[in-house]
């Protein structure tokens, strides 16, 4: 005899588990695992394809919130979730499905990295695993996470990254950066710092929007709920919402840009050149960032920006941010069509592995290994030396990472720099004080560097150079 209807809906609303009537809580857990499998799959960013997901399944509030906090908490902590599953399963984690070990590493997440009770998180997780693998997977994934639910974060920490462990282990597991880039942050940032950066890598990032001159005033982000910033003029903190909330940001007058690549496009601006002022570029432009901050202080000063990017799609993006006086074309930064010496200021945002940005974009510290290094070394100093061409005697260049790694900042500078007596070195430190008193930490000069741990930005990487 079937069960009656009441003890039907008993069974299906399990205390702390997925409701099976209205909207289903566990189709939060589903697009978390849609996003982290399509990073994993098809190099989709979460940050791009995360949003058109909840839009797309009509998840708002507590429920987007949750499925955002999945989806980045399970991309940031796949090292360390790993190290604990490894304890955990009978199988080796290469032996694991790849779609089930994402389940895994999601439910790991919801165990030891958030605040859900551990019968919801195993109960969610098992039933994704079910969806996903079959039943007979859902009863493996059982009996793995109900092993990492006996222990809390911090005891599986000193089990996995005991404190007598080799120190680049140690930390790669506690703060889940592959070890390549552990060592790489510490030899840019320093042993006493490298901890506390790695920490940084993992908050949660803070929204910061721009109010492009002319177009937007930073009184109008504040009055539709954003804080003042610390260090651009044009920047405001967005504590919670959704930026596309704010009319500004709708219309494309202002946008979501991190106040470290405010600040650098904005010493490309102050920089003192000889001679005119009335002819900028940007020759890695998309998808329009820096571009739009800088077109927009171009027109406010009678110059124009000239903005470029070598992928048609990009420069398609590149040309919805700037203003209607800036010009915007599909060009080779290496290989340009434009003549040489025929600007005054030049912005280069080179291609590079994208460590600066790790707190934004969780994935990409498992989608590179240290080869990346070497590909990109080429195109960056092809870039920088494309640039220099390309700007005019007593102009300036802006050589820009968003990377600390030493083989991307400063060791590339110093390469084509080498056989050259017609560059100087702006002291880029100096220029960025000038603009933010309050701001400190850059390093000595002439470059400067952004911390994550010391300013809260990106950790963004610039040179200033004049040409004689």
């Amino acid at each position: 005899m079937p069960p009656s209807r009441n003890r039907r809906q008993t069974q299906n609303r399990r205390p702390g588990g997925p409701r099976r009537t209205g909207r289903p809580q566990d189709l939060v857990r589903r697009t978390a695992f849609d996003v982290i499998r399509a990073v994993e799959t098809r190099d989709a960013y979460a940050n791009l394809l995360l949003p058109a997901r909840l839009r797309d399944r009509n998840l708002t509030g507590r429920d987007a919130a949750l499925a955002t906090e999945l989806t980045y908490g399970t991309l940031r902590g796949r090292g360390t979730y790993d190290a604990v599953l490894a304890l955990c399963s009978d199988r080796e984690l290469r032996r694991i499905d790849a779609p089930l070990l994402d389940v895994l590493r999601l439910g790991a997440h919801q165990l030891l990295g958030t605040r859900i009770p551990p019968h919801a998180a195993v109960g969610t997780a098992v039933e994704l695993a079910r969806s996903v693998s079959g039943p007979g997977q859902a009863k493996f994934a059982n009996a793995v996470l109900r092993k990492v639910a006996t222990r809390d974060m911090d005891s599986w920490l000193e089990i996995v990254a005991p404190a007598d462990a080799d120190p680049t282990s140690r930390l790669s597991i506690r703060h889940s950066h592959p070890k390549w880039i552990v060592s790489a942050l510490r030899d840019a940032v320093g042993e006493g710092e490298i901890d506390e950066l790695l920490a940084a890598d993992n908050a949660r990032p803070r929204v910061t929007l721009v109010a492009r001159p002319g177009r937007a005033t930073v009184e109008e982000l504040r009055d539709a709920g954003a804080e003042p910033a610390q260090y651009s003029p044009y920047a405001a903190l967005l504590r919670e919402g959704d930026p596309a909330g704010i009319a500004a940001v709708r219309d494309g007058r202002a946008a979501v840009q991190d106040e470290a690549s405010q600040m650098v496009a904005l010493a490309l601006a102050e920089a003192p050149v000889d001679g005119t002022d009335a002819r900028w570029a940007d020759l890695c432009a998309g998808p329009g960032g820096k571009a739009g901050l800088l077109s927009a202080l171009a027109t406010q000063r009678g110059a124009r920006l000239l903005a470029a990017d070598v992928q048609p799609h990009r420069a398609g993006l590149v040309r919805r941010a700037v203003d209607d006086r800036a010009g915007v074309v599909a060009a080779d930064g290496t290989a340009p069509a434009w003549r040489p010496a025929s600007f005054d200021r030049v912005m280069i945002d080179a291609p590079c592995t994208g460590l600066g940005a790790l707190r934004r974009r969780p994935e990409a510290r498992w989608r590179r290994g240290p080869e990346a290094i070497a590909e990109l070394g080429a195109l960056q100093r092809g870039l920088l030396a494309a640039a220099l061409k390309a700007v005019r005697p007593g102009g300036v260049v802006a050589y820009v990472t968003c990377s600390p790694h030493l083989a991307e900042t400063r060791v590339v500078v110093d390469d084509v720099l080498r056989d050259r007596d017609d560059v100087e070195r702006l002291d880029a430190p100096a220029v960025l004080t000038s603009i933010a008193p309050d701001l400190t930490g850059l390093g000595d000069g002439p470059y400067a560097q952004f911390w994550p741990h010391r300013h809260g930005t990106d950790a963004m990487f610039l040179a200033l150079l004049r040409r004689a």
